[in-house]
């Protein structure tokens, strides 16, 4: 994946603490929680671009 960036998200605090919980469940931090969750939606939506495999141009 490479860099990352920093960025502010703002949410309701009802839905952060539900956010925090699953994260907690999952021995996962906030922030890798809603990683997870991004990377899943995005994948689910065929949105994630293509990865190239060694030997392919």
């Amino acid at each position: 994946m490479g860099k990352k960036k920093a960025f502010v998200l703002r949410m309701d605090p009802e839905l952060l603490a539900q956010i925090e919980k699953w994260a907690a469940d999952e021995f996962r931090s906030s922030n890798g929680q809603l990683e997870w969750i991004i990377n899943k939606a995005l994948k689910d939506a065929k949105r994630l671009p293509k990865i190239k495999k060694e030997g392919d141009q």
